[in-house]
């Protein structure tokens, strides 16, 4: 697959991984939009949100316990996950990630 996010969990592209195990990776975003914001990304390409499958559910949790386990790591108490589905919510890599995001106050709604 020749998307950003397969390449740099295949270590093709370098980045300094925060968190790898077999089935994620977590970097710093190059573009923060808080103090704190991390990537967590699944090594198994799949484009968006919408496309995930019944066989996914596991990995859908394991993102969100990668997500708790890096909140903790970077001793954020409060923080914001965010996971965009299509070019009109936000997503510009199509491959689906979680945005760790934490550091200061967010306001609500989003966007």
């Amino acid at each position: 697959m020749n998307c950003l996010f397969c390449k740099i969990a295949r270590r093709e592209i370098p980045s300094e991984l925060i968190h790898e195990d077999t089935e994620a990776v977590a970097f710093r975003d190059i573009h923060p939009q808080a103090p704190t914001h991390i990537l967590i990304v699944p090594k198994k390409h799949i484009e968006k949100h919408a496309d995930l499958s019944t066989q996914d559910k596991a990995l859908l949790g394991h993102l969100h316990e990668v997500a708790r386990t890096l909140a903790v790591r970077e001793k954020l108490s409060d923080y914001r996950l965010v996971l965009n589905n299509g070019a009109g919510a936000g997503q510009s890599v199509w491959h689906l990630h979680l945005h760790l995001l934490g550091g200061r106050n967010f306001s609500w709604p989003p966007g």
